[in-house]
Parts: C-alpha cells; structure tokens; sequence
C-alpha cells in the first residue's frame, strides 16, 4: 500500500484531521493521535491494543515492528513497512486505531451508518 492511499483511508474515518506531530504528520480524532507518518512514507506509525501489537510483531517481523526510545519500546504502537503490508490489513489496523481513540458518540454515530 502507498502512503498517499493509506492517507485516503485514514481521512475517511469520521472526524479525522491531519495535523503536524513533531517531524511526522499524524491523524487524529477529536485531537487524539491514532497514527503518525514519518518523513519519507515508506512507514506508517499505527496505535495498537498491546496483545494485537505483540501478535503483529510475531507474526511477520518483517512488516511489523516496535518503535520506541533508546532500549524501552512502547507496547501499544507499531511501525507498518507500507512496502511489505496487506492493504486490508491496513485499513483494519487504522480503523482500529481510531475506534481506540474516538469517542463514545462518534463511534456509535458511525456504526450506525454501517449498519
């Protein structure tokens, strides 16, 4: 999947803005990060339950990894190689994101719409 697509995707979610996060460009709802961009677009940044993360990292290291700082790597996010990546797989794993971040309303205004 392109960078430019999984971009599409993530807006697509209800209430989703792309805002700067430091270097990165990151998608938000309700001013929560879901997901962020490194520069260059060859990677996605994607906020995970922590057992699905461990799981993704196990599964296939090569498309899925930690990302932290120094030696401590957080357990709730993961580094998607876009090259390497299911496109369905990565439109689950945005959607998820957001449900994780999204509020009450908004995920039942959307669910209903789905319906």
């Amino acid at each position: 999947m392109r960078i430019d697509s999984a971009r599409r995707f993530a807006m697509s979610l209800p209430e989703t803005t792309e805002e700067p996060h430091f270097e990165k460009s990151s998608f938000r709802v309700r001013g929560k990060i879901f997901a962020t961009v490194p520069p260059g677009g060859k990677h996605l940044h994607v906020h995970v339950d922590p057992a699905e993360g461990r799981a993704l990292k196990e599964e296939d290291p090569a498309t899925f990894e930690g990302i932290g700082r120094g030696t401590k790597i957080s357990p709730d996010w993961v580094r998607v190689n876009l090259g390497s990546a299911d496109t369905e797989q990565i439109r689950e794993l945005l959607e998820d994101a957001w449900r994780l971040k999204a509020p009450k309303r908004v995920l039942a205004a959307y669910d209903a719409t789905r319906r």
